[in-house]
C-alpha cells in the first residue's frame, strides 16, 4: 500500500460503541501508512476525495442508523472499494448466534443501495446496556447467553482493520482533509 493511500472511516453511533470501534480501525489503516480521515456519518461527509471507504453503524431493531445509510448512496456512485462494519448485541459465539449474526447481516444490507457492492461487511459486538430494555427482550437476550456490558473484540477489531489495510487501492491524488488542528479527525 501506498503511504498515501486515502481512507475515510465515517459511522453512525447512538451511544459510542460504533465510535470506539470505528477509532481502532482507523488508528490501524493509519498504523498501515494510509492517510484517514475518521468522523461521523453526515450529509457534509463526502467521499468523494477518498480512495477507500469503511462505513459503520450501531445496528437498533435490526437496522442501520439513518446517517450511516443515507451515506452509501454516494459511496456507492464512487466506484471505490468499500468495507461495511455493524455494531450489535448479537456476538456470533455459537451456532446459534452465528446463525442470527449471519441473518442480521443479510436483513441490514436490504437498505443498502443494489449497486453497493462491499468487499466485506463484519459485525461486532458494542456495549449492551440493558437498563431501557423490555422483559421481553431482556428474556430473549439471556436466552441466547448474551450478558450486558462491553462486548468489542478489540483483537477481532484490529485483526480486520489489518486485513482491509493489506488490500487498500495505491493512492491517487492530494491527501485528505484535515480538522481544524492540521490533523485528521478520529
Amino acid at each position: 500500500m501506498d503511504a498515501q493511500t486515502r481512507v475515510l472511516v465515517a459511522y453512525a453511533t447512538a451511544a459510542g460503541s460504533t465510535t470506539g470501534v470505528a477509532e481502532r480501525i482507523a488508528g490501524t489503516l493509519r498504523a498501515a501508512g494510509a492517510d484517514v480521515v475518521c468522523r461521523p456519518a453526515g450529509p457534509d461527509v463526502d467521499p468523494g476525495p477518498f480512495d477507500a471507504v469503511v462505513v459503520g453503524s450501531a445496528v437498533h431493531t435490526m437496522a442501520w442508523l439513518q446517517p450511516a445509510v443515507d451515506l452509501l448512496t454516494p459511496v456507492a456512485a464512487g466506484g471505490r472499494p468499500v468495507w461495511c462494519f455493524s455494531v450489535g448485541g448479537i456476538q456470533p459465539r455459537g451456532r446459534l448466534t452465528r446463525a442470527m449474526t449471519d441473518r442480521e447481516l443479510r436483513r441490514i444490507a436490504q437498505s443498502f443501495p443494489a449497486s453497493l457492492a462491499p468487499r466485506d461487511h463484519r459485525m461486532f459486538g458494542g456495549i449492551i446496556d440493558m437498563r431501557h430494555t423490555p422483559l421481553w427482550g431482556r428474556l430473549f437476550f439471556r436466552a441466547t447467553g448474551g450478558r450486558p456490558g462491553d462486548h468489542r473484540d478489540w483483537a477481532g477489531i484490529q485483526r480486520w482493520a489489518e486485513e482491509i489495510a493489506a488490500t487498500l487501492p495505491e493512492h491517487r491524488g492530494a491527501p485528505a482533509p484535515v480538522g481544524p488542528s492540521g490533523e485528521p479527525p478520529c
